[in-house]
């Protein structure tokens, strides 16, 4: 049995703004709005939220397959994917298509500016979870993706009576609020960061402790403040682990919930995983890229054993 993370597949193209975003923004003029930023880098590389999960699982010793949609430039991705432990069966290539592709543009306060351009992803509703064959899934991880196909995947899960991971996160400013609503209802656990979970409340009309009652896992992430974790009538907090040096956001959120996933698929109490999150969150942090980041679990255990007391838990891992 494994888990299948369902989501975008994309390709980031990452901008470094050499000032403050705040500068060029008039506040009684931003419904005429136009800005236009000379960025001094720029680079490729590879991501998109359900491989994102997946490398930080794969690289903790998980398996994941993920189920999504790509383009005809998706060979070399995929040959790394295989290579490094993602099962990239349930990924199909659309034809006379390109794969999504994300631009973000960060300024030195680390706020980002960014599209997305969905290209093969608009196509991720022609998959379906039943394709899955019987015996090879557990729990389904429903991450940013075209918003049929969040829908569809919720729907197919709620048939299937398998448990899921709602995860709109970007998608919260997109997705019609009926299914926002049912993705929250259905769900075993639900992960946003602190502004889109305000955010989700707007546009689902149900409060935090009515979201509380549905779900049996709740995870907000609040940057810099660390994480929160509430379960069993029961909330844990999870402080960030410092980072060596600040290079990218971009991606830290999935890789904090790949490593709180690989922990949390192993049996661990939640406030390990929850540490594990953030572990691999600053990890992230560290470099340029999604998933430029690198350590063996002897590395990852050192680590973490600096920051916290596992009391031997993380033994598991080797």
């Amino acid at each position: 049995m494994s888990i299948v993370i369902t989501g975008s597949v994309a390709y980031d193209y990452l901008m470094t703004f050499p000032g403050y975003f705040r500068q060029n923004i008039i506040p009684d003029k931003l419904d005429k709005i136009s800005l236009s930023f000379l960025v001094d880098h720029m680079t490729r590389q590879r991501g998109g939220c359900a491989p994102n999960i997946a490398y930080s699982m794969a690289l903790l010793g998980e398996t994941p397959k993920v189920l999504a949609t790509v383009g005809v430039d998706f060979g070399e991705y995929r040959s790394w994917m295989e290579s490094i432990g993602i099962d990239a069966t349930y990924i199909r290539e659309i034809p006379e298509k390109y794969t999504a592709s994300f631009f973000v543009n960060t300024d030195l306060e680390n706020n980002q500016i960014a599209s997305f351009y969905s290209g093969a992803m608009a196509d991720a509703a022609q998959l379906s979870i039943k394709e899955i064959r019987k015996g090879e899934i557990d729990y389904v991880v429903i991450s940013p993706n075209a918003p049929d196909a969040m829908k569809k995947y919720t729907e197919e899960c709620i048939q299937l009576g398998i448990p899921y991971l709602f995860d709109p996160s970007q998608q919260v400013a997109r997705n019609p609020h009926d299914d926002l609503r049912e993705g929250v209802e259905g769900a075993h656990a639900l992960f946003c960061n602190e502004y889109e979970f305000e955010l989700l409340q707007k546009h689902t009309g149900l409060s935090a402790e009515r979201i509380d009652q549905f779900v049996k896992l709740l995870v907000i992430t609040r940057g810099e403040h660390g994480a929160t974790i509430k379960a069993d009538d029961r909330e844990y907090q999870i402080p960030i682990v410092p980072a060596v040096r600040v290079a990218d956001p971009t991606g830290v959120g999935d890789a904090f919930r790949g490593g709180f996933l690989r922990g949390y698929r192993l049996g661990l109490d939640l406030q390990t995983c929850g540490q594990m999150g953030a572990l691999s969150a600053t990890y992230c942090l560290e470099q340029k890229g999604t998933t430029n980041h690198s350590y063996t679990p002897l590395e990852y255990i050192s680590r973490y054993r600096e920051n916290f007391d596992d009391d031997g838990a993380l033994d598991i891992l080797i």
